[in-house]
């Protein structure tokens, strides 16, 4: 008889039926539909008695009280570290055949399918006869002593849940012999009572009655429980596909830490992620609610190449100040900004100014900033297509240290020399593309830059000429401290050109700064607008137009 059955529980058709036949919208998950066989005697070799319990006292609320994911994520969020606490699932198979039990199916590393913390103990005893027995009654071996709330039977097809679950296909191959009267109680908390009956129906019709979000999110649990990984895709999908919101982003990313089959809801995560970049991209105008986020949705929003921050000193000065805030012990804070959060600053964009603090941080471990400080320095002297390269290399990655965010005061590169005058030489690269934007009034900044102990920045404009006879491309250079001080400068702005590609002057001039004030060409290159950003123009080199300024202290 066992090896008449070998074929209806082959663990290849486990793996064929979770097959997903396309990829787009929620859709049947395979072309098999038994919805018809669904608790008919007549298309069935077993009985499912499901015994429903009172809840744990903190299971407040099944998917259909919850009127939003805030109410679900309260009262019915599993964690990986709280499962233990939860009750076993009871099994019971009533056949005429001694005592045993049997655990779930177990896998070499002990993820995926397996559920180590919740085993299934599978019970036998003599078949009742007429009514079924009480649900006290001592015959009834059981690790919850709970008293039963109430009993539903389901006329169920072993063939077809062993296929759909590894659960299943562990519970009716396990060496019994095949026998009708065989009976198979299931016992479970009255919170999952609904979630349970769709994920049933579920696994011979793949289709689910439940609509919203938290009543999903409950099937997905379920089937979680019951490792019908076609189940959770299927429910990831359905929840994809719908509104998301700050509260559900935050609990899909906890799902993987909450779930054991965690690949089945990668693609929801990964969505979550998406969702809150997207959401924060100008962290700026949100730094008090980015502040709140858990570690999961900060790293979510820091990880995003889109992400729209003054420059890369500014992600540095937020990391350290949510460290501070939700890590006030020192010892926890250099872990998480060791481990996590250190690794999604991009030091190498970062102003030489700012590593020089990063050197004397408390809060990072000293061997990891030297690290850090030290790789960002070689990149900053690596040339321009060496570091694309490097660039390009971490496309693929889950850390971008060497990729450009849409950084609001663009990068430069800075030589400075002491003697025999204070001099600095700055490079500014502006592509195409932010070019383009400027037209008809905008204006770009660089990041600051020092010289003599006070911050300079450049600032490219696109505006009138003198004349405002037509729009042309300006270049101008302006000190930030604002107040009293005076600072005699001369400067020179130049810019690579074809068709030798090396810095030719454009403007010199000398200039008595104070705060806040700023000097330059308006029309930099001598040219309307339209002839600056012409296909053929002699400034855009492989696409990015190579702008210089030099800087010295006037005696």
């Amino acid at each position: 008889m066992r090896d008449s059955n070998a074929d209806l529980f082959d663990p290849r058709t486990i793996m064929d039926s979770d097959c997903a036949t396309g990829s787009l919208g929620p859709g049947p998950v395979s072309d098999s539909d038994f919805a018809f066989a669904f608790n008919d005697s007549n298309f069935s070799d077993r009985v499912l008695r499901i015994e429903i319990i009172p809840d744990l006292p903190e299971t407040k609320s099944n998917g259909d009280g919850c009127t939003s994911i805030a109410d679900w994520a309260r009262n019915r969020k599993r964690r990986r570290e709280d499962i233990k606490k939860d009750s076993a699932v009871d099994v019971l198979v009533h056949c005429e055949e001694q005592i045993l039990t049997c655990s779930m199916p177990d896998t070499e590393d002990g993820e995926g399918y397996v559920n180590q913390d919740e085993e299934a103990v599978a019970m036998i005893e003599e078949s009742p006869s007429g009514d079924e027995a009480a649900p006290g009654n001592d015959g009834l071996w059981s690790m919850d002593c709970s008293a039963v709330l109430r009993v539903k039977t389901i006329h169920i097809s072993s063939p077809i849940l062993a296929a759909k679950s590894p659960f299943f296909y562990k519970l009716f191959s396990n060496g019994m012999r095949e026998s009708e009267q065989r009976q198979v109680t299931l016992r479970i908390h009255a919170s999952e009572e609904a979630a349970l009956m769709d994920l049933l129906n579920f696994m011979y019709s793949n289709t689910l009655s439940a609509t919203t979000s938290p009543a999903l999110l409950d099937v997905l649990m379920a089937a979680d429980k019951f490792e019908v990984a076609s189940c959770m895709r299927y429910c990831s999908r359905l929840l994809r596909s719908m509104p998301m919101s700050c509260e559900s982003a935050l609990l899909y990313l906890d799902l993987p830490s909450s779930v054991l089959m965690a690949d089945a809801v990668q693609p929801l995560t990964d969505a979550a992620k998406q969702f809150l970049a997207a959401r924060y991209k100008d962290i700026t105008k949100f730094q008090d609610e980015v502040l709140n986020l858990p570690l999961a949705g900060v790293e979510a929003v820091l990880s995003s190449d889109d992400l729209q921050v003054p420059s890369e000193d500014a992600v540095y000065d937020f990391v350290l100040k949510w460290a501070r805030t939700h890590y006030p012990k020192l010892e926890d804070r250099r872990e998480v900004l060791g481990l996590r959060l250190g690794r999604l600053i991009r030091f190498p964009y970062m102003t030489c100014r700012k590593l020089r603090k990063v050197l004397t941080c408390n809060d990072f471990d000293p061997e990891l900033t030297s690290k850090v400080v030290l790789e960002a320095l070689f990149f900053k002297a690596e040339p321009p297509y060496r570091q694309r390269s490097l660039a390009a290399d971490e496309a693929s990655t889950r850390y971008h240290r060497f990729v450009e965010r849409a950084y609001k005061y663009r990068p430069v590169k800075v030589v400075e020399f002491e003697l025999p005058r204070q001099q600095c030489v700055v490079y500014l690269d502006l592509k195409r593309e932010e070019c383009s934007l400027l037209f008809p009034t905008g204006r770009v900044y660089s990041q600051a830059f020092h010289l003599g102990g006070q911050g300079f920045f450049l600032s490219a404009h696109c505006n009138m000429d003198q004349q405002s006879s037509f729009h042309c491309f300006g270049l101008f250079l302006g000190m930030q401290e604002k107040g009293s001080v005076t600072f005699a400068v001369d400067y020179e702005f130049a810019a690579r050109s074809k068709p030798t590609e090396e810095y030719v002057s454009k403007y010199k001039g000398n200039y008595t700064f104070t705060g806040g004030k700023a000097v330059g060409y308006r029309n930099l290159f001598s040219i309307p607008w339209t002839a600056f950003m012409a296909d053929d123009s002699l400034y855009f080199i492989d696409g990015v137009v190579h702008l210089r300024a030099e800087l010295t202290i006037r005696q």
